[in-house]
């Protein structure tokens, strides 16, 4: 069995702490990314939409940073949207700052009726664990 270490950006540990999980786990070769929401150093979510999608983009960014890894590095992107027809666009502008160019990771977009007092979530998936 792989070993598995867990990863955790400088704050924001209490968030993981009260809920359970880790914001990432490097096995092997591969980092796997739990989801990030838009919430402030407190765990509250930004009450503006696009403000929640740039924040949750910069808590992945921080994690990934924790892990040794940029965007760059990302290979698979799922995200979940409590309204994706009225949120899209939002989120592309943001995406397209965080992947800017080919070869762009996997993406899978899911409409979801709840994420716990947040509109917008984003997991991924890289490889080469940071190393």
């Amino acid at each position: 069995m792989s070993q598995r270490d867990a990863i955790f950006p400088p704050d924001r540990h209490a968030l993981y702490e009260a809920h359970g999980y880790s914001a990432a786990i490097r096995s092997g070769d591969l980092l796997f990314v739990s989801g990030q929401v838009g919430s402030r150093s407190d765990g509250s979510p930004e009450p503006d939409f696009a403000a929640q999608v740039q924040q949750a983009f910069t808590n992945l960014k921080a994690v990934l940073a924790a892990g040794g890894c940029t965007f760059d590095d990302v290979i698979d992107v799922t995200t979940f949207h409590t309204d994706p027809e009225t949120q899209f666009d939002t989120i592309m502008a943001v995406k397209g700052e965080a992947f800017p160019q080919a070869p762009y990771p996997s993406w899978t977009a899911v409409g979801v009726t709840w994420l716990a007092g947040f509109d917008f979530e984003i997991r991924g998936l890289l490889t080469n664990g940071g190393r």
